[in-house]
């Protein structure tokens, strides 16, 4: 049994007894299997930090708006505040020049 199996040169091996097509193109169909599962996983990790960092960066863009929106805001209402109590006080009944 052991005689069958030995080779007696380098392109006997490779011609596999006239199966050496089948045999190679099996040999490298798993080998991209292996290599596609070992990498897509972190090809998709890569996406998923990606996509949760922009995600990240647009939320605290969209706060940051939101917070200077509101200090704006509170700044109008302010104003707006302190312009009324100086037309109240323009108002107010006494010494008018």
């Amino acid at each position: 049994m052991l005689a069958e199996i030995q080779f007696t040169s380098l392109a006997e091996f490779l011609a596999m007894g006239g199966y050496g097509f089948n045999v190679w193109s099996v040999y490298v169909i798993f080998a991209v299997f292996v290599i596609v599962n070992l990498l897509a996983p972190l090809h998709r990790r890569k996406q998923i930090v990606r996509e949760f960092k922009r995600r990240e960066s647009r939320q605290s863009q969209n706060v940051t708006d939101f917070d200077n929106l509101e200090s704006g805001n509170r700044q109008e209402d302010l104003q707006g505040q302190l312009n009324e109590s100086r037309d109240k006080a323009a108002n107010l009944p006494g010494d008018r020049k």
